[in-house]
Order: structure tokens, then C-alpha cells, then sequence
């Protein structure tokens, strides 16, 4: 991804609600600050795109009513209301919250060909996207716990 200086985001409130579109500067840490601000494993996989064991994550089973943010820098990624068990063991969604706060790129690692997904404000690596997810798009997004917290709908 590596991109400019300034990403669009979409900002939504605690309930869900799509609130604004902002241009804002991307942030941006040194290894150390990122080392400072995570747990060991969050760190794993949000900057060096590493993939926590299945059915050990925090969320995978979650089925509370909320939002999904960046552990890294809080953006909006994903609303439970589009949750689905995937039978994965990881947090599995049809959709995210919005597409301007995700990235998608070709991630060609382990001999294989996937689309790994990031947070567009601070390029955390979040996990990757398949097309064997359920109606209404057929999408299953694949991420992992450690690189998200659950907050809980206002």
C-alpha cells in the first residue's frame, strides 16, 4: 500500500452511524512506537502481517452486537450486524463497515495467490478476503482478532 501522506476515512458513531467522510494524515509510527502501543501478538500480526492461530483469538466466537475497530488507531472496520461463523475459527464478515477505511492488495506469500486486507489509516495488516462467504456478497473476510477490538453498540 504505501501511499501518500493524506487518506480519506469514513468516521462512524458508537451506534454504527456513518457520522463524516475526513482527509486526514496517515499515521505513521516507528517500530518502536508500534512495540510500545501493542500486545506481542497484535503486533505480530498488524505490522509484520502475521496470522494468529485459529480458535485462539478473542473474538472468533464473539456474537454480541458492535463494531470492529483497528487495534492500531481505532478506525471503523466492520459492524457484527454482517458477522457470520465461517467455521474458521477466526472473526469472519460479509462486508466491511466501509470500504474507504480498508485496502485490499495481492498478497502472493506462502506460495499462493490471496487478497490480504489493511486499515487505510495506519496500513495495519488486518487478514484476508475470500469468495466463499455467504449472500449478500459471497465474501468472507477473514481477519484477525488480534489486529481489532470489539466495542460493544452504544
Amino acid at each position: 500500500m504505501k501511499g501518500g501522506a493524506e487518506v480519506v476515512i469514513d468516521i462512524f458513531s458508537a451506534a454504527g452511524k456513518l457520522e463524516k467522510s475526513v482527509r486526514v494524515a496517515r499515521l505513521v509510527k516507528d517500530d518502536a512506537g508500534w512495540r510500545a502501543q501493542l500486545p506481542e501478538v497484535s503486533y505480530l500480526v498488524t505490522r509484520k502481517a502475521g496470522t494468529e492461530r485459529p480458535f485462539t483469538g478473542k473474538d472468533w466466537d464473539n456474537h454480541k452486537d458492535g463494531l470492529y475497530r483497528c487495534i492500531c488507531c481505532d478506525t471503523a472496520l466492520f459492524d457484527a450486524k454482517t458477522k457470520f461463523d465461517s467455521r474458521t475459527g477466526w472473526p469472519s464478515f460479509w462486508q466491511p463497515i466501509s470500504t474507504a477505511n480498508i485496502v485490499e492488495e495481492t498478497d502472493r506469500s506462502f506460495g499462493t495467490v490471496r487478497t490480504a486486507v489493511s486499515c487505510r489509516l495506519c496500513e495495519a495488516h488486518l487478514g484476508h478476503v475470500f469468495a466463499d462467504g455467504p449472500r449478500p456478497t459471497g465474501l468472507r473476510y477473514c481477519m484477525n482478532s488480534a489486529a481489532m477490538r470489539f466495542v460493544a453498540r452504544a
